[in-house]
């Protein structure tokens, strides 16, 4: 696990644009406002980027690649077409499975069950139905929040890009859950706030 993952608390920025296909994030530490992760979407299809913009994007696949500022990969997020639910694999830097995002079909404000990659599960990620708040939790334990981040009068209205603020507050910091923790906030903006 790279040890980016350590810190506690990220900021999590969707470039903007008005006619783009990809999603893509940039991941600042907010205490200096230094880059230390970038998400993109490399190897989008043809038929991938015309139905993104229709009413059908929530159901296109996705191949969320996460890098270091210097371009090393550390952890992958796949997904196919998908209808009712979304099951969203996750992978490391050299490809391994490391776990699995399963969405309840019927939950207000959308939960995903999180499991390592032998289908432990691991805790529950679960937004509020009045708002952009998400908790992560294992019985009844608070591991971690996230919420979003205002980003101004211009950008809440006239583009899609969002901000979001995760918080870890009880996961050790060598503990391999965190890389997970937070391909789930790319998770949250691709399935249930698009």
């Amino acid at each position: 696990m790279n040890p980016i993952f350590n810190q506690n608390v990220f900021l999590v920025k969707e470039q903007i644009g008005m006619f783009k296909a990809s999603n893509n994030f940039d991941i600042f530490n907010p205490e200096n406002n230094e880059l230390v992760l970038t998400c993109r979407e490399p190897n989008l299809g043809f038929f991938t980027k015309l139905f993104r913009f229709t009413d059908y994007k929530r159901m296109t696949p996705f191949d969320i690649e996460i890098r270091t500022a210097s371009g090393e990969l550390t952890v992958q997020i796949k997904r196919g077409v998908t209808i009712f639910r979304s099951d969203i694999d996750v992978f490391d830097g050299k490809g391994r499975k490391i776990g699995v995002f399963k969405q309840k079909f019927f939950s207000f404000g959308g939960r995903f069950e999180v499991h390592d990659h032998q289908d432990k599960h691991l805790c529950t990620l679960q937004g509020k139905w009045t708002g952009w708040d998400f908790k992560f939790n294992k019985e009844n334990k608070e591991l971690a929040t996230v919420s979003k981040k205002w980003a101004g009068l211009g950008k809440e209205f006239f583009t899609s890009a969002d901000n979001y603020v995760i918080n870890i507050t009880d996961v050790a910091a060598d503990s391999s859950i965190r890389p997970l923790l937070l391909a789930a906030v790319m998770c949250i903006d691709m399935v249930f706030k698009e």
